[in-house]
């Protein structure tokens, strides 16, 4: 049996989901903030979950572990986004193991129960890194920030949004295999076939005569046989 065509888009989704929501939580630009007052124009201020770092656009100069004096690791969504995204990929590789299992394409028939259980695993580990991502797409306004800065959506947030998406879709593919499983259930089951067995001797689909053609032979009326000789020939 082939494997399914939603258990394949999942297998796809899932892990392409899995890479950009680990490069949105590990990179520092879930926010970037520019144009601030008393400060150079080309320097940019970049704002993840774990780090904060500052940039001058002219020279490429990076210098990251500033210092946070205005209280931004402490906002409550930074600090929902610290706990459910390392959740998250824990989960998303949890699921991926169970789905590995289930699919397994080179088995004859995948277990279509277990893929789909994994497929809820999934679809709830993109549920946990959407849930902080928007949240922090919310507040990003309200996030603390130097005043009369300009505040940007950067690309962690953007790949975080990216890959929670993926991994709902690839999860709702491989959930989808709960339905060949009703349909396994479903299926009418064939009684077992009455074949007659077959003697030692036997060949199967050979013609047996009923009538002993050698019962005159050996009675000894050699006068009453009705087989032919080499003489009628």
């Amino acid at each position: 049996m082939r494997t399914p065509t939603a258990m394949i888009v999942g297998m796809v989704l899932c892990p392409c989901g899995l890479l950009l929501t680990l490069t949105g939580t590990l990179a520092p630009n879930w926010r970037q903030v520019s144009l601030i007052p008393s400060e150079p124009l080309d320097l940019v201020l970049e704002h993840g979950i774990w780090d904060m770092c500052r940039e001058r656009q002219s020279s490429h100069d990076r210098l990251c572990g500033q210092a946070d004096e205005l209280g931004y690791f402490e906002q409550v969504p930074v600090r929902v986004a610290q706990g459910l995204m390392p959740s998250s990929l824990v989960l998303t590789l949890l699921g991926l193991v169970v789905a590995t299992l289930g699919v397994r394409c080179w088995r004859k028939e995948p277990r279509h129960l277990l893929a789909g259980v994994a497929g809820l695993v999934l679809l709830l580990s993109g549920l946990m890194s959407l849930v902080p991502a928007s949240w922090y797409t919310h507040e990003l306004w309200a996030l603390p920030a130097p005043p009369g800065s300009t505040l940007v959506v950067g690309y962690s947030l953007v790949l975080s949004y990216l890959g929670s998406c993926l991994e709902i879709l690839g999860g709702l593919a491989l959930a989808l295999s709960f339905h060949y499983c009703c349909e396994e259930r479903r299926a009418p089951k064939l009684p077992p076939s009455t074949v007659q067995e077959a003697g030692p001797c036997s060949t199967p689909g050979a013609y047996r005569n009923p009538w002993d053609v050698l019962e005159d032979e050996r009675d000894g009326r050699h006068s009453r046989s009705t087989l032919p000789c080499d003489s009628d020939l």
